[in-house]
């Protein structure tokens, strides 16, 4: 996927994929624009974190 105008992959379990599907469901958005907000909330506040750490995160605290 491109997030920032570069591309990345981003690996993580199905539990994770399916509930990030979900919230973006529930958002009205598509995944990478959801991945994105997520991304840049990760460098602005913890910019040390992976992004794959950052979206676990984000997935359990926004769990639908």
């Amino acid at each position: 996927m491109r997030i920032a105008g570069h591309r990345t992959s981003l690996a993580l379990e199905q539990e994770f994929w399916s509930g990030l599907e979900k919230i973006a469901r529930s958002r009205s958005t598509s995944l990478p624009m959801l991945i994105a907000s997520i991304d840049e909330r990760r460098a602005k506040n913890t910019p040390e974190a992976s992004l794959a750490s950052a979206v676990r995160v984000f997935v359990l605290e926004n769990r639908v």
